[in-house]
Order: structure tokens, then sequence, then C-alpha cells
């Protein structure tokens, strides 16, 4: 965004709005700008999330899409026409991020790329001053995560993370709820996805990527492999290269309300134990079957997940469990509930049954964002800090579990105390041409 093009949304909109839950409800925006004033995006990475991310873009008023990048072709003009129904006007298209970066008419980027292409983008976005959507995990290492935080800040961008679920009114009912202290003293936080839907990746042999795919760049920094399907696509999150399985597919979302609720930041220690249990023959690296066990003061985090099987905690399939001596709240997407805790056949507190949600988290997530970038409010509700504690905490569980040992975290140092090996897994490798950013 240009500067006179800022300054002129900044001083037609209303005043900041903060961290409450009125901040994920979208203002009119005839109050943010002038009627004929639209705030414009660029997309990049348009096939899975990023183009659900798009949708709820332009789901508000006063936007439009005037640039989409995708390194595969196919996903780039489907999208494009797609996106050109959705708005009557087709966005030029891109095949390099770096030249949709230099389009003076793009506001604000959504980066819907798999996790290994966030950090780059990312940064070199704030640099280009656009103001930033960028899916979840932040990033897909810890030094990846460091250099972001970094970088919006210095540059001052506002940053919304795709974590949504701290936009949805539901959810965070639940921690005010449990921040009441109802619940006597929490001793432990459960958290947990069992996913059924995720079934076992069959073995394919390597292959030529399809027509139409620049698979060099979409390898980026990764390091160089021959072409496989199972590698691609929906299917990368299963490889560490380029993700981080579902520890950081869904626990950023999940773990994080567990860290929100609580209002914990960084670990003392962690340790883990998991691997293929279930499909150990699949063509998947990440663990099918994980749980790591997370130390703070006065209380532990428990994250459990399994693919391919729904047998999560208290009949749900993914959710947060805060265990307190009165009883337990659990949420999950549908609602939340609170169980109590029986002495003597009497419950110790008053049961709450399940309060639905709306399921209209990720459209408030974005009123959330775009109203951060006509106030210049960079408190979202995933703001970059926000986004940047939770997914290091994901990722100290998947090196927990990769190590095979308990690991003591030194938060002010972003290193492992007293372990070399462990420490070798915080900071990416880039392939050449591509460079780590130095901020």
């Amino acid at each position: 965004m240009s500067s006179n093009r800022r300054q002129f949304l900044k001083s037609t909109t209303t005043a900041a709005v903060g961290l409450s839950l009125v901040a994920t409800m979208p203002i009119p925006m005839s109050a943010c700008a002038g009627a004929n004033e639209k705030l414009r995006c660029g997309l990049i990475g348009a096939n899975g999330m990023g183009f659900a991310d798009l949708t709820a873009f332009l789901h508000q008023k006063n936007t439009e899409c005037v640039a989409i990048c995708d390194v595969d072709s196919n996903v780039l003009n489907r999208r494009a026409a797609d996106t050109e129904k959705m708005q009557g006007f087709k966005p030029k298209l891109y095949s390099d991020y770096r030249k949709l970066l230099e389009n003076k008419d793009v506001d604000v980027v959504i980066i819907g790329t798999p996790d290994h292409w966030h950090c780059l983008p990312m940064v070199e976005a704030c640099q280009a001053g656009k103001d930033v959507y960028c899916e979840k995990p932040l990033g897909n290492s810890i030094e990846e995560i460091n250099i972001m935080e970094h970088t919006a800040n210095k540059y001052k961008t506002v940053v919304q993370v795709g974590m949504w679920q701290r936009s949805d009114p539901h959810w965070r009912a639940a921690v005010d709820f449990v921040q009441s202290g109802k619940l006597g003293k929490v001793r432990t936080v459960r958290t947990w996805a069992y996913q059924g839907w995720m079934e076992p990746v069959p073995v394919q042999p390597d292959g030529e990527a399809p027509a139409g795919v620049d698979y060099d760049f979409w390898l980026g920094p990764a390091k160089k492999r021959p072409f496989n399907p199972n590698r691609f696509h929906f299917n990368f999150r299963w490889f560490y290269d380029y993700a981080g399985g579902l520890m950081t597919d869904w626990g950023v979302h999940i773990i994080d309300y567990g860290l929100f609720g609580m209002g914990d930041k960084a670990p003392k220690s962690v340790m883990a134990m998991g691997g293929k249990m279930a499909y150990p023959f699949d063509a998947a690296e990440t663990p099918d079957t994980l749980q790591a066990l997370y130390e703070f003061d006065g209380h532990t985090l428990l994250w459990d997940h399994g693919t391919g099987i729904d047998g999560g905690y208290y009949g749900r399939n993914h959710g947060v469990g805060y265990v307190g001596n009165n009883g337990t709240l659990v949420v999950d997407r549908e609602g939340w509930e609170v169980i109590p805790e029986k002495k003597k056949n009497k419950d110790l507190m008053e049961r709450v049954e399940l309060q639905k949600g709306n399921g209209k988290g990720l459209e408030l997530h974005m009123a959330n964002f775009i109203d951060g970038v006509k106030t210049r409010n960079r408190n979202l509700n995933a703001s970059i800090e926000i986004a940047a504690n939770t997914a290091r905490v994901a990722h100290l569980g998947n090196i927990a579990m990769r190590t095979g040992r308990r690991l003591y975290w030194d938060a002010e140092m972003s290193k492992f105390i007293n372990d070399d090996e462990a420490n070798k897994f915080l900071v990416p490798q880039y392939r050449a041409p591509w460079v780590l950013p130095k901020i």
C-alpha cells in the first residue's frame, strides 16, 4: 500500500479496535473509507485454504482481488475464473510471487502456500509495504518464525494469521468461563485432534510433475527431490521438508486455545512419543499417532493426535478440555460445555449444557484483519506475536518426538538447554539460490 493510500485509509476510519470480542465483528466499510475506496488483495498460493481465505476477504464490503500467484498454472487459471465470477473481473496472474509484490495496486497479501513457503513471501511483503494475512502455522521452523515476527514488528506490518478460532465467539466465551475461576484449579489441559477423514497415503513412484507446474519453484528452499504426487498439494503436510504433520496442521488451532485459556506462553519442558503406529508402511513421514506433554508452572498441557480414526476425548474428534478440580470445560468447533466433578454423588459446580457456535469464525477473522488494516491496529485476534508463540510450541512438540527425549526450552534465548542435537532442528537449511532472510 502506498503511503498516500495508507494515510487515506487511516484518516477515514473509526478508532482502533482492541482485542475484545467486538473486534471480530465487521465495521461498516462506509465508516472506514470513501464510498469508492477498495481494499485490494493479492493472493499467493491459491489451491486450498488460500482460496478459502480469499473468498472470505471478498465477502467483506469494498474489497477486490487484483492479483493471484501460483506455480501451478492449472490452479491459477481455475482460481482466476472463480474469482472473476465472484467480483466481475479477472485479476492479474503471476507465477512468481516477487512480481506480484511489485504490483503497486496490491494493498494486502494473503499467503496460502505450503508451510515451507510462508517465510520468504511474508518477509518480502512486509518490506514492500503490504499488510499480510498468512495461513497457519506461521513458519515451518522456529528460526523462520522468529524472523517473521521480527520483520513484522520492524516494518509495523498489520499481520493476521489464519488461526480463525481466535475470532470465533463461542471459543472466546469458553476462555472467558475458564478464566472466571469457576472450574477451580486447572491441573491439566487436554488438546487433541483425531481425524478419521485423513486416510493413509499410499506409496506411489516418483515421476514427472504435471504439465503447467513449476516444480523447482514449488520446492523453493526445500531439499531437491524428484517429483512425487504424495508430496504435492494437500499431502505436502505429511513431510517435514514442507510442514509438520497434524501437529502443526490442526495443533496450532487447538493447542492455541489451550495456551489462550491458561495465559501460557513458552513451556519449561516438553517430551513426546509417537510415530507411524497405525500405518507404518504408508508414504507419510510425520506420525499418525503422537502425544506431546508440555510442562508449565502449575499445570501440564497434553497434545494427542491420530489420523484415520475419530476416537477423541469426550466423544469429540477434536477439542480442548480444561480439567479443573470442580469440573471440566470442553470446547470444539461445535460449541462448549461444562461437565461437573462429583463428590458423594453431588455436582461440585453447575453443569453448563452445550453452547453452540455460529460457524462464522473465518468470516469474523477476516473482518478483524480488514479492520486492523484500516485502523493500523496491529493487536489483532491472531496477531504476529500470538501466532509466533503458538507455532513455536507446536514445533517444540515435534522436535521432542524426533529426538525421543525430554527437552528443556530457554524461551529468552530461543534454544534448547544443553542439547546441541535438538538445536539443529531450529534453523532450516535453505536450498540455493534461496537464502534464509536476515533482518
